[in-house]
């Protein structure tokens, strides 16, 4: 979990990839909140189109890479958790509190990965590095 949270931290704009309602692929940037209680959290806004396809198809794939052309592949399924305290801790992000103002913002959800996989691999001929959360 350490070695996620680290490259995951390191490396703030991820893109995280749906299914869209219309059947497409979807690929957008998004950030990584902070792992708490053994969970990795984001948070996003339930009037956008990302939060809709995530409601209607919870299976979601983030991916990053890093300046030193290392990459990480972290999928699972989104549960949505109205979790105050993890509300809270995202408002410590400026862009977060910029968007939101407060945790209670009706609009302001957040969510971890259940069941999630990550991998970890670079162009170095090492076998990458596999992680189950």
């Amino acid at each position: 979990m350490n070695e996620v949270v680290k490259f995951l931290s390191e490396n703030p704009v991820q893109y995280l990839a749906t299914v869209g309602r219309d059947g497409k692929a979807k690929c957008r940037p998004f950030m990584f909140c902070f792992e708490k209680d053994g969970k990795l959290w984001f948070c996003t806004n339930n009037t956008k189109d990302v939060y809709k396809d995530m409601k209607e198809n919870p299976y979601i794939e983030i991916s990053v890479s890093s300046p030193s052309y290392a990459w990480i592949r972290l999928n699972g399924k989104v549960v949505f958790e109205n979790n105050m305290s993890v509300k809270e801790g995202c408002m410590n992000n400026p862009i977060v509190k910029g968007q939101y103002q407060t945790a209670d913002n009706p609009i302001f959800e957040v969510f971890y990965l259940a069941d999630a996989k990550a991998v970890i691999a670079d162009f170095s001929g090492n076998p990458p590095a596999e992680y189950t959360l």
